[in-house]
């Protein structure tokens, strides 16, 4: 990962390199805004709770586990301080998720639930279907989406090989997918090809840890120069990828 955060630091451009009004609206109105269209107070005083939380839970990884530690218990706080998604991301998928007025959204990877009550948030009037492997996490989970009132979350447990599928099929069209759960090779692909099934013209995909492992870069890779993939923007710690079909097909490495 070091090697390759350099090679993104050297390369990593900004809103001036791209010449499409699309990207440039997109950078300056995503990835540059730090605000929030919607109240997030509550969100981030919960997170700085859930670090002082000395629960300890019995953890089912169905996943490729984590680069510090794969214990079989785990304290709350350990949990929202390792594998909870940095607000500044989850910030700029709840945004992504406003501007488009996206309302089919699955996150794979629930963990405490935080980015999916950002989520939430972002499309009050949509739907967001969030997948958890642990029946353990999900619990703290439910308990923080309720203490949040964020009730336009569907949060479904077990084994995503199966669960995504299900849902999949059940859904006309999928507007926004986080990729969050297995960091792996093959079950990336896998979860990337069943979503594709459903995507859209204007459907976005978001990956997250693109460089969390070998694996994944080549997935990330792949799912770059896949036929359907029209554009693909790599900040380092997520990637994300468009289906525009107007669109010339380009890869951008940019800052965040």
């Amino acid at each position: 990962m070091v090697k390759e955060f350099f090679r993104h630091f050297w390369k990593a451009k900004d809103e001036h390199s791209l010449h499409s009004p699309f990207l440039f609206e997109f950078y300056n109105d995503i990835i540059k805004q730090k605000s929030l269209p919607f109240e997030s107070g509550d969100i981030i005083a919960l997170a700085k709770d859930l670090s002082r939380d000395q629960r300890e839970l019995l953890i089912n990884d169905l996943g490729a586990g984590s680069k510090f530690s794969n214990k079989k218990t785990k304290k709350v706080s350990g949990i929202a301080k390792s594998s909870v998604k940095s607000f500044k991301w989850s910030k700029i998928i709840a945004r992504i998720i406003h501007k488009y007025e996206f309302a089919t959204v699955l996150e794979l990877g629930t963990s405490l639930g935080l980015t999916t009550a950002m989520m939430g948030r972002a499309t009050p009037h949509g739907k967001i279907y969030t997948f958890e492997g642990c029946s353990n996490t999900l619990s703290v989970a439910k308990e923080n989406l309720s203490k949040l009132s964020v009730n336009n979350a569907t949060a479904i447990l077990g084994d995503l090989d199966s669960t995504l599928e299900n849902t999949v099929k059940q859904l006309p069209r999928l507007d926004l997918v986080f990729f969050d759960a297995n960091h792996q090779y093959a079950p990336t692909l896998r979860y990337f090809k069943l979503c594709l099934s459903k995507a859209h013209e204007n459907s976005c995909f978001v990956f997250d840890d693109i460089y969390w492992s070998e694996g994944m870069t080549k997935a990330w890779e792949e799912i770059k120069e896949h036929p359907e993939v029209t554009i693909s923007l790599d900040f380092f710690q997520i990637g994300i990828v468009f289906f525009r079909k107007k669109q010339p097909k380009q890869h951008f490495t940019l800052k965040a």
